[in-house]
C-alpha cells in the first residue's frame, strides 16, 4: 500500500509546540494550497489542510514559519474518525515526515542557523 502526498502552500496558522506526557514535541499547523485549476470567474481557489509535525521538524517549523511563508511538505495522510450523537464523523489530516522552507526569508534565516 502507499500512502503518502506532497503540498506545497502557504501557512495559514502559527504552528504552536506542545509537549506530550512522554515529552515529545507536536506542533500542529494550517496550510493552504491553491487548487491547480481557475474557477468559472478566473479566480483559484484553494485547499486548507492540518498537518501535524513530530518531535525535531516540529521545533525547526515553529521557530522559523510566520503566517504567510511558503512551505512544502512530504508526508502521509492519517484519517480518523469518531462518533457523536449517533453519527459518525470522518476527518483527515497530513502528518509531515519532511519540510522544506521555500519563502526567501526562511532560506535565509535556514542558512544563518546552520553555520
Amino acid at each position: 500500500m502507499i500512502n503518502s502526498c506532497v503540498l506545497v502552500g502557504k501557512v495559514k496558522e502559527m504552528p504552536e509546540i506542545k509537549t506530550t506526557a512522554k515529552g515529545t514535541s507536536v506542533a500542529h499547523l494550517v496550510l493552504e494550497a491553491d487548487r491547480p485549476f481557475r474557477n468559472e470567474d478566473g479566480t483559484l481557489s484553494a485547499d486548507i489542510f492540518n498537518v501535524t509535525l513530530w518531535k525535531g521538524i516540529a521545533e525547526e517549523t515553529a521557530s522559523i514559519c510566520k503566517p504567510g511563508d511558503l512551505i512544502g511538505i512530504r508526508g502521509r495522510m492519517q484519517a480518523n474518525a469518531y462518533v457523536k450523537d449517533e453519527r459518525t464523523y470522518y476527518n483527515c489530516e497530513v502528518i509531515a515526515e519532511k519540510v522544506a522552507f521555500l519563502s526567501k526569508r526562511m532560506e535565509a534565516l535556514q542558512s544563518a542557523e546552520c553555520r
